[in-house]
């Protein structure tokens, strides 16, 4: 996911916030306990050049109005050092990995509304890792636990049937193992957290 993706994807949500009508103050989300939904990060994956090939899938159950519980799989590849931020470093030349790493998560997390549609929510991803050297030749198994804080607000379409999140968040990697050398090597420079957007949909049912 490069810069040109940012682009997309803010274009994406400036056009999708245009026609859609804010939720009231109270969620009337209790009708409708279950979700499902992904994310507009799935755009990266038209990245010819440092493709992601991202996959997101969230399933949510509202206990509350205010209160939701969320489990996510995402699975991606990635080849850039993790706490390198978007700008004139994120994938130039000579700062990524000699290789990439393919992890496999699952994540869980709570949601919290506060008035409107603002709300924060915070995330455990659990990151299964396979890293391999630039010949795509597997040269060890990690494990990455990060942990996710959003800030956002929840538009609502069709009478509550799909809903679209824009948020910035914060990700936060407290624990990492088992990573090659070669990539901590390329890593150390940068901080062990990352400020991203988020911007999930969904169907409620």
């Amino acid at each position: 996911m490069q810069k040109n993706f940012l682009w997309l994807a803010l274009i994406s949500l400036i056009a999708s916030v245009s026609p859609i009508k804010a939720q009231n103050s109270t969620p009337d989300s209790t009708s409708k306990k279950w979700f499902v939904g992904s994310t507009l990060l799935l755009l990266g994956n038209f990245d010819k050049t440092n493709n992601p090939e991202y996959i997101q899938l969230n399933v949510g159950y509202r206990i509350t109005a205010k209160d939701v519980l969320h489990v996510r799989f995402k699975r991606s590849v990635y080849a850039w050092p993790l706490g390198i931020p978007f700008g004139p470093s994120f994938d130039a030349p000579g700062l990524n990995y000699p290789g990439s790493a393919r992890i496999i998560a699952p994540q869980i997390g709570y949601q919290r509304f506060w008035w409107k549609g603002i709300y924060t929510a915070l995330y455990a991803l659990n990151a299964f890792e396979k890293y391999m050297d630039e010949d795509k030749k597997k040269i060890g198994n990690g494990f990455t636990l990060y942990l996710d804080f959003y800030v956002g607000y929840q538009f609502k379409f069709l009478k509550n049937r799909f809903f679209f999140e824009p948020a910035i968040g914060c990700s936060y990697w407290p624990l990492r193992t088992n990573v090659p050398a070669s990539f901590k090597y390329v890593e150390k420079k940068w901080n062990n957290y990352f400020i991203q957007p988020g911007l999930d949909f969904g169907f409620n049912f």
